[in-house]
Formats: structure tokens, sequence, C-alpha cells
């Protein structure tokens, strides 16, 4: 008997958080979607802007982000909406709630870090392109790694660590690749002014990775509660 009783405890653990809310569970994944499509744009947004500056293509990049934001908010007021509305999932409620305003604030981190390339136009130097399109492309890993333990967040809850250590090891390694390219631009002979320009974004987008560490660990405290 003390089996059967682990082993149904062990089955209800792994069922889907949504169990018959379908509509909930296909607005939650297009929700997930258009911010794992937002990293992909702003990653190749970043390097076309280092590559060639701020040019059309760059501007197609920069409308499809605010297209994935702008849709993106709509998905997380009607997924809102389904929880109090239809009172589904109360004992999860929160939680869910919590986490898709705090991963809406990444669509919000890409949307502006472009329009501040696109407003402000900092001049990079050649020597730097590297380091920027290095630190993008783990900024854009580390939101992977977050859609991914998010989506196991609603459907495998013993998954979520898998992915939220690679979130912690790309923050980790975002940090040094930033620390390494703001010494070297400060120790570099251009002006303060510029200098400071750069750094600022140099930030803009090591702020991406720090963000998706900070929702990983409050991920990590909801699937505990889910798991008790």
């Amino acid at each position: 008997r003390c089996f059967k009783e682990t082993r149904t405890m062990e089955l209800t653990k792994n069922i889907s958080l949504f169990r018959h809310t379908r509509a909930l569970e296909n607005e939650i994944d297009e929700f997930l979607d258009k911010l794992s499509q937002s990293s992909l744009h702003f990653k190749i947004a970043v390097k076309v802007y280092l590559h060639d500056g701020c040019t059309t293509d760059f501007e197609l990049k920069l409308q499809d982000v605010n297209k994935m934001e702008s849709e993106a908010d709509h998905l997380r007021r009607a997924i809102e909406t389904k929880l109090y509305a239809q009172t589904l999932i109360p004992e999860s409620r929160g939680d869910v709630l919590g986490l898709i305003e705090n991963l809406d604030h990444l669509l919000n981190l890409f949307e502006g870090a472009l329009w501040a390339f696109f407003i402000e136009k900092p001049e990079i130097p050649d020597e730097y392109h590297a380091n920027y399109e290095t630190l993008t492309d783990i900024a854009v890993e580390s939101v992977e790694a977050l859609v991914l333990a998010s989506r196991a967040f609603f459907r495998n809850i013993e998954a979520v660590g898998d992915h939220n250590h690679k979130v912690m090891f790309y923050e980790k390694e975002a940090d040094k690749v930033s620390t390494k390219l703001k010494q070297a631009i400060f120790n570099s002979e251009i002006d303060l002014s510029r200098k400071a320009h750069l750094r600022n974004f140099v930030e803009l987008i090591d702020n991406i990775p720090d963000w998706a560490e900070d929702v990983a660990d409050r991920l990590a405290i909801y699937a505990i509660k889910r798991t008790l």
C-alpha cells in the first residue's frame, strides 16, 4: 500500500498543470514562442547593427521584436483573464501570473535595447565587435534555456532544474564577457564620454541574462512549491 501511495504521488507531480485547460495551455505556449522568437530576432538585429549599422535590415528586425512584444502583451492579458475570470488552476495562479509577468519583462528588455541602438546609434569600434556578438549570443542562450525551463514547469516539473542550471551558467559567462569588454573599453584611448556610451550598450545586453537568472531563481521556488 505504501508503495502504491508513493507511486500515486509521483504520478500526480508529473501531471500537466493544465489538465483540462487547453485554451490556457495554448496561449502560454504561444507566449513562450513569442519570447523565443524575440530573442532570435534580437540576436540577428545586433549582429546586423555591428556589421552594417542602422540599416533597413536592422529596422525590420526592430519591427519584428516590436510586433512580438505587442502580441505577447495581448497574450499575457488573455492569460490573466482566464486565470481569474474562469478560476483556472487556483492553487498555482499567483505563481503562473508572476512567471508570465517576469518573462514579459524580457521582451521589454529586447525591445528597449534595440530602440537604444536605433536612437543613439553608438559607434562601436571593430575590435569590440566579437565580444559584443559573444555577449549577445550568451544572452539569447540564457533566454532559450529559460523558455525550456518554463515549458517544463507546466508539463514536466522534474525537468525544470535540467534547464535552470543552464540559465545560471550563461549568466555567469555573460558576466565574464561583459567585464572583459568594459575593461577593454575603459583601457582604450577613446574619449571618456564615448567609453561611457559603449559601456551602456554592454549593460543593455548584459541585463538580459541577469534578468533571466532572476526569473529562473523564482521559477525554481515555484517548482518546489508544486512538488510539496
